[in-house]
């Protein structure tokens, strides 16, 4: 009987020379440029749309006027954001938070049903991207005149193609700084500000750091911000599941890939329907291959499904080799579109939205706070009557001036919190309180705020029953209302104080 002993393979190591320095490893991959190709399909045209729509919403809104305004403008200084014919003061800061929510909702609502759709088509970084590709299209010419103009020595027309698309690039940048600066400062007036050389330190700080900030990031870095900054990238997965919308290639039709000549029938050949032309790789913003699977780098453009379909025409194929489709429908498994988290997302949507624009419809155009002088709580005059002053701060939310007709009455107890007069309880003695004048009336023009002085005067207190209690204080309510229009009123309760019991 012979037995066979296995010794293990001796594994040959080959050590550096004697002497050598020590190897290191990095462990981030060295940046390389990615040069997108143009191409042409249906999805290219919606992208496009979507940058000419936006591009063309965040360079021309601020220029649109409203009742003798900017129509979007957020002035902070006066603290009151305008869109169109909504003014929302300090005290509607609610809504815009109401609004931020609704934001974000969306998108892990649409990111459910079609995956990073808001990366591919509306994105800021995917918009400046592509009007920046196309200034340097325009410059230096197309994916192959730009690769060979980065590999060639420097020369007097490289030296005019570059500086001419540099030229765009700051141009433009600025031009972006100088329009998001108009947002927050009247447009008009700030252009009328460069022009004399005028520009405040901080618009001048903030012109300059946002048109910065968008020349590196879509002039310089444009896919490194998808890929390594933007955090969006990082946490998407968490709302995909086995039905979500991808951009996804069938390897089970385009496997085996394979060159081959038109006419090929690639089932005789033993190949699948990838002809290997690595189109989809040069036309990917971000330089992924879709072949290789769902990446987090891909933002969903699309523009490989265009390239795609663009061949399978070409060679004769059916489309949709690179196509969106769920992991389902790749597995021959049926898509649930109406599922628990697409439910639920919706139902709060709908709920947020219908709830926003209720809260708008039933705001109220006029607010009211009442502000009891510190200098002097009282004064008894020699009529026997005691008098309090009061500063009464009347909001007038409307886009049209109003005269408001100022009221005053006593409530019974006290008020805890002056600025809540909704809470209020039921009037008593309402003759008591008397306004000098009797009934005051202010002027208060479209979206300002009036301070208005007023004093009110009462008799001494007797034994009536609305007699304030041992600290000598009462609760007065008081009431504007527009002379125009009763239904635009508004109300606010303070103190009254009078000598101590």
């Amino acid at each position: 009987m012979t037995t066979t002993t296995t010794q293990p393979l001796a594994r040959r190591i080959d050590l550096p020379p004697a002497g050598s320095p020590p190897e290191s490893e990095s462990y981030y991959e060295a940046h390389k440029k990615v040069y997108p190709r143009e191409i042409k399909g249906r999805f290219t045209s919606w992208r496009n749309l979507a940058v000419w729509v936006l591009l063309g919403f965040f360079y021309l809104a601020p220029w649109v006027g409203w009742n003798g305004r900017q129509a979007i403008l957020f002035d902070l200084p006066a603290r009151k954001f305008y869109l169109f014919g909504l003014t929302l003061w300090p005290q509607d800061f609610i809504f815009l938070t109401w609004l931020l929510v609704i934001a974000a909702l969306s998108l892990f609502f649409f990111t459910a049903i079609g995956g990073r759709v808001w990366c591919g088509y509306a994105c800021p970084q995917t918009v400046w991207t592509e009007a920046f590709l196309w200034m340097e299209k325009v410059t230096e010419g197309d994916r192959a005149q730009r690769m060979k103009l980065d590999k060639a020595p420097w020369s007097a027309a490289k030296l005019g193609r570059k500086s001419a698309k540099q030229a765009l690039w700051v141009s433009f940048a600025a031009w972006t700084g100088f329009t998001f600066v108009g947002f927050f400062t009247p447009i008009r007036e700030l252009a009328g500000e460069v022009v004399r050389l005028g520009l405040g330190p901080w618009e001048s700080f903030w012109v300059l750091f946002y048109g910065v900030a968008t020349y590196g990031n879509a002039g310089f870095l444009r896919e490194q911000v998808c890929k390594y900054m933007c955090p969006y990238a990082r946490f998407q997965s968490a709302m995909f599941d086995r039905d979500t919308l991808i951009v996804t290639y069938d390897a089970e039709r385009g496997e085996p890939r394979g060159g081959r000549r038109k006419g090929t029938d690639p089932r005789t050949a033993g190949l699948g329907d990838c002809t290997d032309c690595t189109m989809c790789v040069q036309v990917c913003p971000t330089g992924i291959d879709i072949r290789n699977g769902l990446q987090y780098e891909c933002i969903a453009c699309a523009s490989c499904i265009d390239a795609c379909d663009a061949v399978m025409d070409k060679m004769g194929y059916p489309r949709g080799l690179v196509r969106y489709a769920t992991q389902h429908q790749l597995e021959h498994q049926q898509t649930r579109w109406l599922r628990p988290r697409i439910l639920v997302y919706g139902a709060l949507l709908a709920l947020l939205t219908i709830g926003l624009g209720v809260a708008l419809a039933m705001r109220k155009p006029v607010a009211l706070d009442a502000l009891h002088d510190r200098n002097t709580l009282y004064r008894s005059l020699e009529s026997g009557e005691i008098e309090n002053v009061y500063t009464l701060k009347i909001v007038n939310k409307d886009e049209r001036a109003h005269r408001f007709v100022v009221t005053v009455e006593a409530v019974a107890g006290k008020p805890r919190d002056t600025g809540r007069a909704e809470a209020q309880v039921a009037a008593v003695d309402a003759g008591r309180y008397r306004l000098d004048p009797g009934r005051p009336v202010f002027e208060v023009p479209a979206g300002e705020v009036y301070n208005a002085a007023v004093r009110v005067r009462a008799d001494a207190w007797d034994d009536s029953g609305a007699a304030p209690g041992d600290d000598g204080t009462a609760s007065v309510r008081f009431r504007v209302e527009a002379a125009d229009d009763p239904n635009i009123a508004a109300a606010a309760i303070a103190r009254f104080f009078s000598p101590e019991d």
